[in-house]
């Protein structure tokens, strides 16, 4: 997800400046990064430390919750490059967080492996939603928007309400949708915050998955997004990280009681990935250009390079797969 500790202490002198003019979607940078087959029938690799840009993200900050459209660059969601083969035919999924970022790229790979999806996101966040639905239907599936502040129990059960009745049923679930504040000391962080990451975090894979459950027939999946800060938290996230860490072991909890149901339960952890959560609060003024620098493949995440994962996750071939996280973290990382 957007998800990496932080030390000031690697702070790239000057780089923020050079990277200003980064305004196009941070896109592959060699001909290298494109998939499929060369005309000659071999497979056309990507290499992975090119495949998306490496230069440091300029400094850049947004009021809370963020548009991925006012993003510089602005994250590539697989918009432009996903192609889906039919793995999720008919299903229906709810997606928290699928307007921007990881949940968007989750959305967008589901419409086109042939899913229904309705994304929940917050109203401020409606410019980025209206562009994910446009996106949905031109996949040929239904989309469904469902706008709500999920803070709260009465707005989980009615997200999830909605989403069933729209979508004719609901067999995928994932709960996505986080907020995160970054503090260098925990004398900043105030109790309004606490309780606010808590709700939005925790809470919401909580509630979701509980007024979802009795709806889901065997065959579900539930798939969580947790982080690398799940495993190794940073020293300037340590409430959202304590979140992340709640959410992996609801995670396996949840695997195996659900395992009765014949509900699968599983989790994507990503390292640092390039999406709104960055520019809204969650990194400490000044070190954007650090973000994602120091992973072995010398580069943020893109969201779109997380979506294949949570179609693995969610197809029905993945049938023994329960109680997993797949980590997507740049090679530092658990798992």
């Amino acid at each position: 997800m957007n998800d990496t500790p932080l030390s000031r202490r690697t702070v790239l002198g000057g780089a923020v400046l050079g990277a200003a003019a980064m305004a196009a979607p941070a896109v592959a940078q060699t001909q290298g990064a494109q998939t499929g087959s060369s005309g000659d029938g071999t497979p056309r690799l990507s290499d992975p430390r090119s495949k998306y840009t490496s230069e440091p993200f300029p400094e850049q900050k947004q009021p809370w919750p963020g548009l991925q459209s006012k993003m510089t660059p602005v994250p590539d969601c697989g918009e432009a490059s996903y192609r889906g083969s039919g793995r999720l035919a008919g299903r229906r999924a709810l997606v928290t967080g699928g307007d921007s970022g990881i949940g968007r790229a989750a959305a967008i790979a589901f419409a086109r492996e042939g899913a229904d999806v309705a994304i929940n996101y917050h109203p401020d966040e409606e410019p980025d939603a209206q562009d994910v639905a446009r996106l949905i239907r031109d996949a040929g599936r239904k989309a469904v928007l469902l706008p709500a502040d999920i803070r709260t129990l009465d707005a989980c059960e009615r997200v999830v309400s909605q989403a069933i009745a729209e979508l004719g049923g609901l067999d995928l679930l994932v709960n996505n949708a986080a907020y995160q504040q970054s503090k260098e000391d925990i004398l900043e962080i105030s109790d309004e915050q606490f309780v606010r990451t808590y709700e939005t975090n925790v809470f919401h894979v909580f509630r979701f998955s509980k007024a979802a459950i009795p709806s889901l027939p065997p065959g579900s999946v539930i798939i969580n997004t947790v982080s690398v800060n799940s495993y190794d938290p940073g020293e300037e996230l340590i409430d959202y990280a304590s979140t992340k860490a709640a959410i992996l072991n609801l995670t396996k909890g949840m695997a195996k009681q659900l395992a009765k149901k014949g509900i699968r339960v599983n989790a994507v952890s990503p390292g640092p990935v390039w999406t709104p959560l960055q520019v809204a609060g969650g990194q400490i003024e000044g070190t954007m250009g650090e973000f994602g620098q120091d992973t072995p493949l010398g580069r943020a995440g893109q969201p779109a390079e997380l979506a294949s994962l949570y179609v693995a996750l969610a197809e029905d071939g993945a049938s023994f797969s329960t109680g997993t996280a797949v980590g997507a973290h740049g090679g530092k990382g658990n798992p």
